[in-house]
C-alpha cells in the first residue's frame, strides 16, 4: 500500500490541469480493461444469456404488433 499512498500523494501535488489529464488517461485505461474483460467474457459463452433474452424480447414484441404504430390522442380532461 505504501505505493499508492505515494501515488495518492504525487496527485494531491498535481495542478488542476494535470489531475484533469491524469483522470482522462486513467478512466481511458478502465475502458480498455473493461472492454477486454466484456470481449473475454463474450468468448467464454458468459454473455450468451442477453442474446436470448434479447432474442424473447424481439419474439414478444412481434407479437403485440397489431399493424401499425400507436395512436397517440390527446384525451380531454
Amino acid at each position: 500500500m505504501a505505493k499508492i499512498d505515494e501515488l495518492k500523494a504525487d496527485i494531491e501535488r498535481l495542478p488542476g490541469e494535470e489531475v484533469a489529464e491524469f483522470f482522462g488517461w486513467l478512466s481511458e485505461k478502465e475502458w480498455e480493461r473493461w472492454d477486454k474483460e466484456i470481449e473475454a467474457d463474450s468468448e467464454a459463452g458468459k454473455l450468451d444469456f442477453l442474446v436470448r433474452e434479447a432474442q424473447k424480447g424481439k419474439a414478444r414484441f412481434r407479437g403485440k404488433r397489431t399493424g401499425g404504430p400507436p395512436s397517440f390522442t390527446a384525451q380531454a380532461g
